[in-house]
């Protein structure tokens, strides 16, 4: 088994990274060249889609950040963890749960995303 605190904790940290290059490096360092990201807004392949989609949220949701939202689960070579997306200091709008599975190599091939509370537009 991988140690899934450390990916779940690099995981919220590269959708947390605000600069560009420093966060396609995170990219490209945690995630699978053939990385499929899915959840109910998004669903993108690969490493330039998913650097793409990540720089798109820190638009729609400036000054907000990722962070753990409770206990993870993990078996195998899979985890599913609790996330929150908000202000910090301030109670989050966006909570979430995602899927991750590694490949043989320890990167994170697949994210399947859930929100379970979102703002109304």
């Amino acid at each position: 088994m991988s140690d899934f605190d450390s990916v779940v904790e690099r995981y919220l940290a590269t959708w947390n990274e605000t600069g560009p290059a420093a966060r396609r490096t995170a990219i490209d360092e945690l995630f699978a060249a053939d990385v499929r990201y899915v959840d109910p807004i998004a669903a993108v392949d690969g490493r330039d889609a998913l650097h793409g989609l990540i720089g798109a949220v820190h638009q729609q949701f400036p000054g907000f950040v990722f962070t753990a939202g409770g206990t993870m689960d993990a078996h195998h070579e899979q985890a599913r963890f609790t996330w929150n997306l908000g202000a910090p200091g301030e109670e989050p709008p966006v909570i979430g749960f995602d899927v991750v599975e590694l490949d043989a190599d320890g990167r994170i091939q697949r994210v399947l995303g859930f929100i379970d509370r979102a703002p109304v537009a």
